[in-house]
C-alpha cells in the first residue's frame, strides 16, 4: 500500500540511547497507532540501531571488600547493554501513513518522544 505522508521524530541535542529506552519507544508509538489507524493503514520505522556496547567494572562493597576485588587493574568490565549514538537534529523514527491518520500519527511519535532521553521534535518530510 502506498502512504503519501511520512512523519519523523527527529532529536534535537547529541545523546545515547540505551537499547531499552528505543525498544519502549517503539512499542508506545506501535501500540498507539495499530488501535486508532488500523494493522494496515501505517509502517513504523526505526532509523537507528544500538550498535555501541556499554560496559561496568563493578565494585564489590562491604566488609572485607579491599581484599577480594582488584579496583581498576585490568578494568574492561562486563556488557551491560548496547546504545545508539545519536547527533542532534537525526530522524530516530518515522511514520508513513495515509492524510486520515495524520493525527494519530503525530500522537504516537509524541507518546514516544517521552521514552528518549533527549528533547524532540516532529516534522513532517517531504514526499519524493
Amino acid at each position: 500500500m502506498d502512504f503519501p505522508v511520512s512523519i519523523s521524530l527527529i532529536v534535537e541535542e547529541q545523546c545515547q540511547i540505551l537499547h531499552r529506552a528505543l525498544e519502549a519507544a517503539r512499542i508506545a508509538a506501535n501500540r498507539y497507532i495499530m488501535k486508532k489507524a488500523g494493522r494496515l493503514n501505517y509502517h513504523l520505522k526505526i532509523r537507528i540501531y544500538p550498535h555501541v556496547v556499554l560496559r561496568e567494572n563493578k565494585q564489590a562493597t562491604g566488609a572485607g571488600a579491599d581484599r577480594v576485588s582488584q579496583g581498576m587493574r585490568k578494568a574492561y568490565g562486563k556488557a551491560i547493554g548496547t546504545a545508539a549514538r545519536v547527533h542532534a537534529g537525526q530522524k530516530i523514527m518515522t511514520i508513513r501513513t495515509t492524510k486520515d491518520n495524520i493525527e494519530h500519527a503525530k500522537v504516537a511519535l509524541k507518546r514516544a518522544t517521552a521514552k528518549i532521553p533527549s528533547p524532540c521534535r516532529i516534522e513532517f518530510d517531504t514526499p519524493a
